[in-house]
């Protein structure tokens, strides 16, 4: 598979402090990135986590979101690329 994804420059922080006065700047937008279910559900069998609300499509369609939704640590796991 090839990445299409935009790399944007990085900001590297040198400290704790530089951090926290960068709070409520904006460091850039990134483009979207879809996540496919054959994502989630390899992502369900690495971390043993099958809950319905991830990998059962018909069931989440009648759930609250209308539609599987990724899980919380597969989203913060992709943090490192925006």
């Amino acid at each position: 598979a090839v990445n299409t994804h935009k790399v944007m420059s990085m900001k590297i922080f040198a400290t704790p402090e530089a951090l926290l006065d960068a709070v409520g700047t904006q460091l850039g937008p990134t483009d979207w990135l879809t996540i496919r279910q054959d994502r989630i559900d390899q992502f369900a069998a690495a971390t043993n986590d099958h809950q319905w609300i991830h990998v059962d499509p018909e069931k989440a369609a009648k759930g609250p979101f209308v539609a599987c939704i990724a899980h919380g640590f597969l989203t913060l796991s992709l943090a490192k690329i925006f």
